[in-house]
């Protein structure tokens, strides 16, 4: 939840006591002359403010229909639910087809993430990606779409076999490196497409 200016704070107070008190919400103009603005457009500026922070909800086009949102609500606004298209190997490459799992959870500002319509995730299976903290039975968050830095983790087809490894690119030439020494880097011999770049990682229940 966004932190709330001062001035922001006390026109979420006068709203909750009006709703509290089963009273109607005060007009733009009630807020101004309570708090002495010069005009109601600065209380329109902290209301909508109070709105884009998640603490108002309102019907559009309807005089006083702000309403507090709840807790729950607020908390939900921060949490999107990211298609899960079954497993991806942090292991050897694997022409296993991905069936849809359904959905994953995740609080966005936990992750630091701004899903789009292109973000999904894939869970993980292997050991081949521990080097960078990513173990087998993790869901990796990714993005379609988005360029493959040096240095990116993706999930990517290999010659029509699917997996998760680091993107290198030596010499002009991008290959597939797995972040443990037990397995090879991988370099592709026709094709190599990446299917999405990891933004975040929800770690796997133990055991």
């Amino acid at each position: 939840m966004k932190r709330l200016t001062d001035q922001q704070a006390r026109v979420l107070a006068l709203l909750q006591a009006r709703q509290q008190a089963g009273e109607p919400m005060p007009t733009l103009r009630e807020i101004a002359a309570h708090f002495g603005f010069r005009s109601p457009r600065a209380a329109a500026c902290h209301v909508a403010a109070l709105e884009r922070k998640g603490w108002l909800a309102h019907v559009p086009g309807k005089a006083r229909s702000w309403r507090l949102a709840s807790p729950l609500a607020r908390l939900r606004q921060a949490v999107v639910d990211i298609p899960l298209f079954g497993s991806i190997p942090a292991g050897f490459a694997d022409d296993r087809q991905q069936e849809a799992e359904g959905c994953v959870s995740v609080d966005v500002r936990t992750l630091g993430i701004q899903p789009t319509a292109r973000t999904f995730a894939l869970r993980v299976r292997g050991d081949s990606m521990i080097g960078r903290h990513i173990i087998d039975g993790d869901i990796v968050i990714l993005e379609h779409g988005r360029p493959p830095r040096p240095g990116d983790v993706v999930a990517a087809l290999i010659d029509n076999e699917s997996t998760l490894k680091t993107y290198v690119v030596e010499r002009g030439r991008p290959y597939l490196k797995a972040e443990n020494p037990q397995y090879p880097k991988l370099i592709p011999a026709a094709e190599l497409v990446i299917q999405g770049v990891m933004v975040g990682l929800v770690r796997g229940k133990a055991g």
